[in-house]
């Protein structure tokens, strides 16, 4: 008996080891396929890693008005805009108005002192593209996010704040041109109220299924007219 008890528990030992090293490498495989599968877009899908490192094509530049406001504390301090993160919409709040009349309402604040106020571009009712502040500078229009975004106002004819259709395709191509060019994706177009919470743009606001169509207007604009960069 003493010369068989020996073998049994190598045996033993030997079948330990065994299953121990088919158990190491089940795990191995299991997390080999997990990592894999989780690599590998679904049908019809883009890859993950792709939309994180594709930049966003350019698109050619809109017709612009430029007429920059003074220099001034009030409404165009000269402050350098380092870096674009974002592009932020509102509206003028004030029905009937032109682009000229609200950049000059911007311009008049170096000798009303009555608040701080600008923005960068004034889209009109007709869709004309007004430049008020270099895309290089600060404008007094987001309040935390003055210093690294670009404002667009809207105008509009009546209190829903509703832009008219010249409007929003002017407001659809200025920001599709901005975000080929800061290379910037669609959760990087925000609203006012995203910022602080003030109903602007209100028609935006208040139908959300339309703020979620004008950014994917933007972006089907991108796709159809970008060009790689």
């Amino acid at each position: 008996m003493s010369t068989t008890r020996p073998k049994r528990k190598r045996k033993k030992r030997k079948n330990k080891k065994n299953i121990t090293q088919i158990l190491f490498i089940g795990c191995l495989v299991i997390i080999v396929l997990a990592i894999a599968w989780q690599l590998i877009p679904a049908r019809g899908s883009v890859s993950v890693l792709n939309i994180t490192n594709k930049k966003t094509a350019l698109v050619a530049k809109p017709e612009i008005s430029v007429d920059l406001l003074d220099p001034n504390p009030y409404s165009r301090p000269q402050t350098k805009l380092e870096k674009v993160n974002g592009i932020v919409i509102h509206y003028v709040a004030n029905p009937g108005t032109s682009a000229k009349s609200n950049r000059d309402y911007f311009n008049g604040l170096k000798d009303s002192h009555a608040t701080y106020a600008s923005s960068h571009f004034v889209i009109d009712k007709d869709g004309t593209i007004l430049q008020a502040i270099p895309t290089s500078e600060v404008a007094y229009a987001s309040n935390s996010r003055n210093s690294d975004t670009i404002a667009i106002e809207c105008c509009h004819y009546d209190d829903t704040g509703q832009f008219t259709a010249d409007t929003y395709n002017s407001l659809v191509e200025l920001t599709a041109y901005l975000c080929g060019k800061y290379n910037l994706k669609k959760d990087d177009i925000i609203r006012h109220y995203d910022v602080t919470g003030k109903l602007c743009p209100i028609y935006y606001v208040k139908h959300e299924d339309k703020w979620e169509e004008f950014k994917n207007d933007v972006f089907d604009y991108i796709e159809k007219n970008g060009t790689d960069q």
